[in-house]
């Protein structure tokens, strides 16, 4: 899909994701319809992702690792494309230098450096070497949520005091 000036112009609008397609369309001369059918077909062909991004640091136990992988195959694409559906994994990309892939790892209470390596990557074949570089400090890196936790709490009624 092409990226066009009102796409473009559009997403950058949308950085502030509690921004109204209604006050997007209005701040851009077009039609509230214009802006939804925009953003529906950035979504539908993968250009856009709308979802909730949150500190690291935030979640308990909450870290991220980046992790490079050296593979024993050239088939880098389907290896980073089987990584990326591993708990815990954040992003992979396929790049150069003394790695095939770099990944993005979050780690959570429960579900620390050591169960990410036995009980995720140990299951995928051809991985050469790992290196793990633990993230101390991070800026303009929100993450998604990307596992349920394991118990979610029971639906309540909250009074006016506990909604603020």
């Amino acid at each position: 899909m092409h990226l066009d000036e009102l796409n473009r112009a559009i997403l950058y609008r949308l950085q502030d994701g509690r921004r109204s397609f209604r006050r997007i369309a209005e701040e851009l001369a077009v039609t509230e319809n214009t802006v939804r059918s925009r953003v529906n077909r950035m979504v539908e062909s993968g250009v856009l992702e709308i979802r909730a991004l949150v500190e690291p640091e935030a979640i308990p136990g909450g870290q991220l690792a980046v992790v490079g992988i050296k593979l024993a195959t050239m088939d880098l694409v389907k290896k980073g494309e089987e990584i990326s559906r591993l708990k815990g994994v954040v992003s992979v990309k396929v790049v150069t230098g003394r790695f095939d892939l770099i990944i993005e790892v979050l780690l959570t209470e429960g579900f620390g450096l050591l169960e990410f390596y036995t009980q995720e990557v140990s299951r995928v074949q051809e991985v050469d070497s790992v290196e793990t570089f633990i993230v101390y400090k991070s800026y303009n890196s929100k993450v998604p949520l990307n596992h349920k936790p394991e118990k979610l709490p029971e639906p309540a009624v909250l009074s006016g005091k506990e909604r603020n």
